[in-house]
């Protein structure tokens, strides 16, 4: 596979080898594939989660987010946090 890459790619590239970090063109390359790798199986992951929820909402599990709602689970989200803070300052005692 032969690629052409613009003239800020090449010098980018350039610098990267010369500062150390890439020893190679082919490292650059290398390196650039291994990142879009990631990132779409990020994408991949993320989708699959996506559906997974839309599923869930469609099964009726989801619950409505309202202002009322948040302030509700913020609060429950304290009251647990407060209450294994005193559950470990007790075991410490």
């Amino acid at each position: 596979m032969e690629v052409q890459l613009t003239s800020d790619q090449k010098d980018f590239a350039r610098r990267a080898m010369e500062a150390g970090r890439l020893q190679s063109e082919e490292d650059v390359v290398h390196q650039a594939l291994a990142l879009w790798e990631e990132r779409e199986r990020r994408r991949i992951e993320f989708l699959s989660t996506l559906d997974d929820a839309r599923a869930s909402l469609a099964r009726g599990e989801g619950r409505e987010i309202t202002a009322e709602s948040m302030q509700k689970l913020s609060t429950e989200i304290k009251e647990r946090g407060r209450g294994r803070l005193l559950a470990e300052l007790a075991q410490a005692s």
